[in-house]
């Protein structure tokens, strides 16, 4: 009796174990590739949408973002923050991140308008008005993308702007103008779509205005280069491409 159940217990137990390992195995394999992608403070609502769509089409990818101003985004770049991609609002910064990054491609474009509070209570017209006495105007800092672009349209246009603050991100322009903070900032297009309940916009004309191009490139530092190149590669798909221009950014 005892000869016959200790091999079949020991058989078994040798069943289960095998199961118990293959188990382990499986849910090992199922595990999803975690990118971390570093990008523009404008891109907030829209790459929310463009990651659940990639996460659909590639389950096998889990699509985290982290956003920022362009300039704060490259110092945590040349700090060796753990990221796998990155997209800025300018060409300049990621321009200076050569020796960080894969060549980049640019996936969309945006252009700058003034944000009011809703109905334009001010009577804001063009950039001029935004000289005019006691009129708080916020900017994005001249070292953020927006601020710079901001900075280019006012000299050209010879306009004094003295800005009541200077923002770490356009982002920040546009929260301190829908809190009722600022009588007006200058904001992306796309900044001031997503908040049209809270924000009424003046447009600049396409001859005073400023074109901001946003390259998106993988890091040399990722630890997953495929799947991030992968997932660079795919904004610049028709299906990316089509959720931006939805969001109101224009083709690169």
């Amino acid at each position: 009796m005892r000869r016959t159940t200790v091999p079949a217990l020991a058989a078994t137990l040798l069943i289960a174990l095998t199961a118990c390992g293959g188990g382990s195995k499986d849910t090992d394999a199922k595990q999803p590739t975690k990118l971390t992608v570093l990008a523009a403070a404008s891109l907030t609502d829209v790459f929310k949408t463009a990651g659940a769509a990639y996460e659909k089409a590639h389950p096998d990818t889990k699509v985290t973002f982290s956003f920022a101003g362009s300039q704060e985004l490259a110092a945590q770049v040349r700090q060796g923050a753990p990221a796998d991609a990155l997209v800025t609002a300018d060409t300049k910064t990621m321009d200076g991140l050569k020796q960080e990054t894969d060549a980049p491609a640019t996936i969309a474009k945006n252009r700058l308008t003034i944000a009011t509070a809703p109905g334009n209570p001010r009577k804001i017209e063009g950039l001029a008005d935004l000289s005019k006495e006691g009129l708080k105007v916020v900017l994005a800092a001249p070292e953020v993308p927006a601020g710079r672009y901001s900075k280019k349209v006012l000299e050209a246009q010879h306009v004094d702007v003295h800005p009541v603050s200077q923002e770490p991100n356009v982002r920040a322009v546009l929260s301190k103008v829908s809190l009722g903070e600022a009588d007006a900032g200058i904001v992306y297009v796309t900044d001031a779509a997503a908040a049209k309940d809270k924000v009424a916009t003046v447009t600049v004309p396409d001859g005073q205005n400023a074109v901001a191009s946003y390259p998106a490139a993988t890091l040399k530092a990722s630890r997953h280069g495929d799947a991030a190149r992968q997932f660079v590669t795919w904004l610049s798909s028709p299906e990316a491409q089509k959720i931006l221009r939805d969001a109101g950014f224009q083709q690169p």
